[in-house]
Formats: structure tokens, C-alpha cells, sequence
């Protein structure tokens, strides 16, 4: 809401509550997780701000699906397969994925609205250890634009909130997962290696290389 960027992420094994955590159960209020404590939160402050203050709220929704990125908020015809996004770096060294689409939602209804529908179209499979376990990473985004008029001009101050529901780390053997499933495991082991490393190197300190 100040214009600071953030993110929120669950890390475990397979089938041991990481999207629990994440999203809960979003219709009881004393049983909602991470995500939709976010919406309320959000919308909560803005509408209890009583200053001149303009909001702009925007989301977006992707998921990492075999090393693949994936928009989650576009429809895509059966029997065709979805366009692959790239991953892009600006001038100023920030990272953003090209062609993704970005939504603006107004209420938390519009917000989750959004959320229900990406969640959709995620890849999930059952496996000996998750009936319905998530087959991708997937990021949801809340970027907040604020506006605020001043005696020497206008603010305007940008952040943004990274949601991110991991898929779980899995051992074949556990999962008794095969064939394409077991593809997919692979990959998820992959990149929640190279997440590890990241997070790793960012604890070693500065001068420590950041191999993403």
C-alpha cells in the first residue's frame, strides 16, 4: 500500500498444506488462509482511507508448468495449447513477463472472481500421496497504484504483492507417480532446487552471487 514490492510463499513437500495455508477455507471467516486475508486487508484499507487518495488495483495470474510459463487468466479452446509467455528483463533490471495479461478489479468480488478462474485452468493430477496435487508453481499479483495530491504536486507510488502457491517437492517412490506425472515431479524438483539456492544465496550476504 506504500509502494514497496512483496511476496508471499509457502515451501514443503507434497500433500503437507502449503495451498491450505495459501487459501484455506475462504468462506469461513475464522478459516481463511494467506490469500484471502490479503484481498480483505487490501480493500479494507482503501476504503477506510477517508484522505484524497486514488487507487488503482490491477492482478495477474501465472503458473510455471514444466519449465513453461502460462497465462492462467486467459481461456484457452480445448484441444489447443496455450501460448508460452517469456520471461523479459527492463532497462532497469527488473523482471516481468511479456504479454501477460493484467486485470483491474475494484471489490474483493472482482479479485476473487479473477483467482477462481486461474485456479481452473492450474494443472493438477492425483498421486499416492495428493488427490488433487498441484502439477505447477503459480504466482497471483496485486499491484497497487496510489495517487495523492500534494501542496508541491502529485505522488504516485506503485508496489506490488506476489502470491505464490508452490507445488510440493515429491519423491516417485511416495508418490507412485508415472509416466507424464512423473515428468512433471521432476521438473517441480528442478525448480524448487534452483528457488533453494536463490534463497540461499541471498542469506549468505551481498557479495554472494544470485543465480537467478
Amino acid at each position: 500500500m506504500k509502494g514497496y514490492n512483496g511476496t508471499i510463499f509457502a515451501y514443503g513437500q507434497t500433500g503437507c498444506g502449503k495451498t491450505h495455508t495459501m487459501m484455506g477455507v475462504p468462506e469461513k471467516l475464522d478459516l481463511r488462509g494467506i490469500i484471502p486475508n490479503c484481498f480483505a486487508h487490501i480493500f479494507g484499507a482503501i476504503d477506510s482511507d477517508e484522505s484524497d487518495t486514488k487507487y488503482l488495483v490491477r492482478v495477474s495470474y501465472l503458473e510455471i508448468y514444466n519449465e513453461d510459463i502460462l497465462d492462467l487468466l486467459i481461456e484457452h479452446k480445448k484441444g489447443t495449447k496455450p501460448e508460452k509467455l517469456q520471461l523479459k528483463q527492463n532497462k532497469e533490471g527488473s523482471a516481468f513477463v511479456k504479454d501477460l495479461k493484467v486485470t483491474i478489479v475494484k471489490s474483493i468480488p472482482e479479485m476473487e472472481e479473477a483467482m477462481n478462474f486461474g485456479t481452473k485452468n492450474r494443472k493438477t493430477a492425483a498421486t499416492d500421496m495428493n488427490a488433487t496435487s498441484s502439477r505447477s508453481h503459480s504466482i497471483f499479483t496485486i499491484y497497487i497504484e496510489t495517487l495523492e495530491s500534494t501542496k508541491t504536486g502529485e505522488t504516485i507510488k506503485a508496489g506490488k504483492l506476489n502470491l505464490v502457491d508452490l507445488a510440493g517437492s515429491e519423491r516417485s517412490s511416495k508418490t507412485g507417480a508415472i509416466g507424464a506425472t512423473l515428468q512433471e515431479g521432476i521438473k517441480i524438483n528442478l525448480s524448487l532446487s534452483a528457488l533453494g539456492n536463490v534463497i540461499s544465496a541471498l542469506v549468505a550476504g551481498k557479495s554472494q552471487h544470485i543465480p537467478y
